[in-house]
């Protein structure tokens, strides 16, 4: 069944239910029924969905918020190489962004912007009638989280968290595979961030990886402002590529939904050690007697209203090859992946299908026999979109819904519970491990809402 199909013939009264106002659409009115786009920040991973939408030829790059001079003609530099015009500039200072909000032209927003911007950037879109494209991720605060819900239910403006590994292909023949009955009852899900983030936190800009030993003004991209947050912040920092797949296989806020978690870190060393042992810096750089907050390894439980459990793990600070650790354990099943995700990267297991052998079995042959219908369909025009295709999936995804007024698969109360592991996991572990109430973002109301993540195979 196709999303489409299924809101109508389901009962989706609630939060969720009315989608896209007829007078909230503004693309309604435009001459060339084009969907016109604004970019709030275009650094590398603005200029990725940036990448995406060149490619489409139902969209219109109107404009570019950034203060960066330097990422703004990197992003003017792709529309020329289109032979598209240029995108008016916005890069007046941190605020200019309010201009490109006031213009009556655009219809949506994408916003990948720092993460201490983001509540900024996103609800003033949504009080501008701007949809919204959220990037991941941590939240700064738990009423930042409720802000979000706030502004969605006042204005009835929508947003989508952007969260691209819900769209891994892997991940979703697995969600084909629950879906399907295969893993029996869910009991357990785990994933996280564990991807050696050194060279993208110390970055001078001569190169993407192990460029330097900076970080803040004397750094390039990310580590302008992403490190800072390790000085200063101890916690589950990026809990969305770990979780959102995990929350989509589980029902969370559809029919399930998080309710307490307890976290926990280890003592922070890896990135004094880089530091001192980086050919640009050592023992006497000052930057190797910073006093870095952020625990190398975090970990965080979490309790679901149904009886689950899930667990995440934050883990950037130490030399490890990438791997988001996901398992999916159920009654009849499990399924744990390793490296960057393909098909033929992971093991499985189901006993009574395997004779009880106790070995795992690759999982290249089941993944292609159970290949979600989105991936079997769009492979070809996914592979040269970025993070191996999922990007194509992800923009597709916000760009067609607005189009069809069709309810966003991953919405503000996926964003606001997946948002608010970050704070709380900080207040657990500043206790000692204890225990910390998950809000319930929709008041209720998951208990009515119904799975529509990955039901769409028009998509």
């Amino acid at each position: 069944m196709n999303r489409r199909d299924f809101v109508k013939n389901s009962s989706l009264f609630g939060m969720g239910a009315l989608i896209l106002p007829d007078s909230l659409i503004t693309m309604k009115h435009s001459t060339n029924n084009k969907i016109r786009l604004g970019f709030i920040a275009v650094g590398f991973r603005g200029q990725s969905h940036l990448n995406e939408m060149l490619k489409r030829d139902d969209v219109e790059i109107v404009a570019f918020a950034d203060p960066d001079k330097r990422m703004m003609a990197s992003a003017q530099k792709m529309l020329e190489k289109k032979g598209m015009p240029a995108a008016v500039e916005y890069s007046n200072g941190d605020y200019d962004y309010r201009e490109l909000l006031k213009r009556d032209d655009i219809d949506a927003v994408f916003v990948s912007s720092p993460w201490e911007w983001h509540l900024k950037h996103g609800t003033e879109a949504m009080r501008n009638g701007k949809i919204v494209g959220m990037e991941v991720c941590g939240a700064m605060t738990l009423n930042e989280c409720w802000e979000y819900v706030k502004v969605y239910e006042e204005t009835k403006v929508p947003i989508m968290i952007l969260e691209n590994v819900c769209y891994r292909r892997d991940v979703m023949a697995v969600l084909n595979m629950v879906r399907k009955g295969k893993f029996g009852k869910l009991v357990h899900g785990r994933g996280g961030y564990q991807h050696d983030l050194r060279g993208v936190l110390f970055n001078d800009g001569i190169d993407a990886y192990n460029s330097g030993v900076e970080f803040g003004e004397k750094a390039f991209s990310e580590a302008k402002w992403r490190t800072n947050h390790y000085v200063n912040r101890n916690g589950e920092l990026y809990p969305t590529h770990g979780l959102g797949p995990i929350a989509t296989m589980f029902d969370i806020n559809r029919g399930n939904r998080m309710t307490h978690l307890s976290s926990m870190s280890s003592q922070a060393l890896g990135l004094n050690k880089y530091i001192k042992e980086h050919a640009k810096g050592g023992e006497e750089h000052p930057n190797a007697k910073v006093k870095f907050k952020q625990g190398d390894v975090v970990t965080t439980q979490i309790k679901c209203a149904n009886g689950e459990t899930f667990m995440l793990t934050h883990d950037t600070s130490l030399q490890r090859p990438y791997n988001l650790g996901f398992r999916v354990q159920g009654t009849e099943g499990i399924w744990e992946d390793y490296g960057w995700g393909g098909l033929d990267q992971g093991f499985i297991y189901f006993e009574k299908e395997m004779d009880h052998s106790h070995r795992w079995e690759k999982t290249k042959e089941i993944f292609e026999k159970y290949d979600h219908p989105l991936w079997s369909k769009y492979s070809n025009e996914a592979e040269n979109s970025g993070h191996g295709g999922m990007d194509y999936f992800l923009d597709n995804a916000f760009i067609k819904c607005i189009k069809e007024d069709i309810e966003f698969p991953l919405d503000v109360y996926d964003l606001a519970a997946w948002y608010a592991i970050t704070p709380l996991s900080e207040a657990s572990i500043k206790d000692n491990g204890s225990i910390k109430e998950i809000p319930d973002f929709t008041n209720g109301e998951w208990k009515k809402r119904k799975p529509v993540f990955g039901l769409d195979d028009e998509l």
